[in-house]
């Protein structure tokens, strides 16, 4: 099963609040995008955002150029048997303000120095082979404008070791920057211990860079 078809399935068959990874606000997240973009008109792009309720929280402060780019058409588009739960429902007429992108990272075709602020939880650590975060990486330094804001947020090396039944990369600090490069200034770093649906923990590591001007 490729992953396209795999994320489908998940997104098809389970609510948003019967994933592992759902979390009603994603207060970490949010806190880190605000310091990094006091601007409500800096652009932002959330990876892997499907149906998290970050970009709800982020148009109720009110900013204006948001991009959500996820997998799987699924968790973001209106699906039988599960009223008003995606993204597109939730957000009503709302959505037709937002950029919606259903694409792999690794493969899309973003333009180039459009972003202020780049936003991913839960996504790079799926990607277990060292060309596919090569090609990541490559996607935020021709997407994000010099100066902008990468957070990233992984699996930390106590988290888990397989994530939807997928085998997942776990992380510190000094790993992920090795990952990313010198290009990728690290502003600052912490732990959440992230507490599941189902009364589990899970350990995120998340990274604030800024990219730097060559």
């Amino acid at each position: 099963m490729d992953s396209k078809t795999h994320w489908e399935k998940v997104y098809q068959t389970k609510a948003a609040n019967e994933v592992s990874w759902y979390r009603a606000h994603l207060d970490k997240s949010l806190a880190l995008i605000e310091r990094a973009a006091p601007d409500l008109n800096a652009t932002i792009i959330d990876i892997g955002g499907g149906e998290a309720t970050l970009v709800d929280d982020l148009i109720e402060r009110g900013y204006q150029h948001l991009n959500v780019l996820d997998i799987s058409q699924a968790a973001i588009s209106q699906r039988e048997g599960f009223a008003n739960d995606t993204t597109r429902q939730r957000l009503s007429t709302v959505a037709e303000r937002i950029n919606w992108l259903v694409t792999h990272i690794v493969t899309a075709d973003l333009p180039s120095q459009q972003y202020d602020v780049w936003h991913d939880r839960a996504v790079f650590h799926f990607l277990t082979l060292p060309a596919q975060r090569a090609a990541y990486v490559r996607q935020v330094l021709d997407a994000v404008k010099p100066g902008g804001h990468v957070i990233i947020a992984t699996f930390g090396l106590d988290g888990l070791e397989k994530c939807s039944g997928l085998k997942i990369v776990r992380y510190n600090a000094g790993s992920l920057q090795a990952e990313f490069g010198d290009r990728f200034q690290l502003l600052e770093t912490s732990m959440e211990l992230h507490k599941t649906p189902f009364d589990t923990t899970q350990q995120f590591l998340y990274c604030h860079y800024l990219i730097a001007i060559p």
